[in-house]
């Protein structure tokens, strides 16, 4: 019986740089973080103020739409959700240790009651539950 002829030792040295040739190519490609008309992109406060949004409504999406708005303003919006029961309106809890957070907060959404985090280990600066009364501003469309 006759053995199967093996590549030869040059073509596989070959496959193999071609190979690494193209990882490092698909790794190094420029790449767009944003999507057009769509996300903004994470901004880098040199307060170091870190956002929590939830959604108190039974709109689909306010809070992500709400985080396209905080990061357009330059907050730094680290996750959004839902919030665990609905409001009428809308609320802004703010670590004691942030004054004119909350103040800075109610300006960029346009509505808002500005209140003390109780909750002192909490990851996050502020905590925002959109309510019924929270718009989204006008040219922003979800």
């Amino acid at each position: 019986m006759e053995r199967p002829r093996l590549p030869s030792r040059r073509a596989l040295i070959a496959i193999a740089l071609g190979a690494a040739l193209l990882v490092t190519a698909v790794a190094l490609w420029p790449r767009s973080d944003t999507v057009e008309g769509y996300a903004y992109p994470i901004p880098t406060s040199a307060e170091g103020n870190r956002i929590e949004i939830l959604n108190g409504t039974d709109q689909r999406a306010l809070a992500r739409n709400g985080t396209r708005v905080l990061r357009a303003a330059g907050f730094d919006v680290v996750s959004f959700g839902n919030a665990p029961e609905p409001r009428d309106s809308t609320l802004i809890l703010v670590r004691p240790s942030q004054p004119g957070l909350g103040d800075r907060l109610r300006r960029a959404l346009g509505t808002g009651d500005v209140r003390p985090m109780e909750d002192s280990t909490a990851y996050v600066d502020a905590t925002v539950i959109l309510g019924r009364d929270y718009r989204l501003p006008e040219g922003l469309y979800p």
